[in-house]
């Protein structure tokens, strides 16, 4: 469902970048029925080698690198490594070029795509810490994010894709879309920065909204056992009927 709604937003001849694991597999496995889409993209896994074998990923409408994937490192099965070896349509260049905002800008109708722990009220994004305990790096988050905001045909868009829910060791669920983020827990892409919110319920258009909009937004694709509560918190914070 998170991979239906994000392919929601890719048009025709988008160039993707994806970030690791099950979310950007799922988007990958939603977009069999797109065409012209292209690739850059700080890393690449095994979906990308279904598209461009079926023809839906051939590198023909991208503004930079016209009909090359270009990556920068690799993270797969055997398959994977067997389909980059030698191959003409895949660049691999360095991260501080792959990553570089004003290079990622040059890409036309650029849409990146990532994932996150959890996401405030004000559209705060944490994705590598929980509470004061460092969960993961930042890998290329921002870059893109800010790369898909400078896009220099304007089309650009950054989605952070993310299960509504998670779940404590006891099985207690846990919503991901919280009135205020952990104390102690580091904000990864600002609210300034942050475009789309994606998860299994829908999509909250955050860039541009006010602050009770975005709360409105983000409550809407929350999961359905938190959203009254989650609404006795926006009312008890903006003073406001939700």
């Amino acid at each position: 469902a998170i991979g239906r709604n994000c392919a929601e937003l890719i048009e025709d001849g988008a160039t993707l970048q994806l970030g690791i694991g099950a979310i950007p597999d799922a988007v990958l496995q939603s977009l069999k029925g797109k065409k012209d889409l292209g690739i850059h993209s700080e890393m690449i896994s095994d979906g990308v080698v279904d598209l461009y074998q079926a023809g839906v990923i051939n590198n023909s409408k991208k503004g930079l690198h016209k009909g090359k994937m270009i990556v920068t490192f690799l993270m797969g099965s055997r398959r994977l490594y067997d389909f980059v070896n030698r191959n003409p349509a895949i660049e691999m260049r360095t991260v501080d070029y792959v990553n570089h905002p004003v290079v990622i800008a040059q890409n036309t109708n650029l849409v990146c795509i990532n994932s996150c722990i959890c996401v405030d009220f004000m559209g705060q994004v944490v994705s590598d810490s929980i509470g004061i305990f460092q969960f993961s790096g930042v890998g290329g988050q921002v870059d893109f994010v800010r790369g898909a905001s400078m896009s220099l045909d304007g089309k650009g868009i950054a989605i952070i894709a993310m299960a509504s829910v998670t779940k404590k060791k006891d099985g207690t669920l846990i919503s991901k879309i919280i009135p205020y983020i952990e104390k102690g827990a580091a904000v990864t892409t600002s609210r300034n920065d942050v475009d789309y919110i994606v998860t299994e319920y829908g999509i909250a258009p955050l860039k541009g909204k006010t602050l009770k909009d975005r709360a409105r937004n983000l409550i809407g694709i929350a999961h359905p056992d938190f959203r009254e509560e989650l609404k006795t918190e926006f009312e008890k914070r903006f003073n406001a009927r939700y």
